[in-house]
């Protein structure tokens, strides 16, 4: 079953104390970022949210699970009614994802 295009937009409204939040169609469903970050998907009408490690530490108690088969787990939020709730898991959230990641290459310069 894919998601109905007004649950994501509920979604979206009630997610927005975090941030600017957009969204747009990704592989049959929804992917939701905040300014810019993208940090959800919205599948079967469903809310899951990337996991960081951060996260895991700071809301122990959210289920996880994958949004569609053979995906890694995410925050499974089943109350998308609790604006404040949700706000301070995705501003946690894009916080940890807005960290650049170090790679393990060299940098190019164009210079070699």
């Amino acid at each position: 079953m894919a998601s109905r295009k007004d649950y994501v937009e509920y979604v979206a409204e009630q997610c927005g104390g975090a941030g600017a939040i957009t969204w747009r169609p990704m592989f049959g469903e929804y992917g939701l970022y905040c300014d810019g970050i993208f940090f959800a998907v919205v599948c079967d009408d469903q809310l899951f949210v990337k996991i960081t490690p951060e996260t895991r530490q700071r809301f122990p108690s959210l289920p996880a699970a994958p949004p569609y088969e053979g995906a890694k787990p995410y925050f499974f939020v089943e109350d998308v009614d609790d604006r404040a709730a949700l706000a301070q898991l995705i501003a946690a959230t894009c916080a940890a994802l807005s960290v650049p990641k170090r790679g393990k290459g060299r940098a190019c310069n164009g210079k070699d």
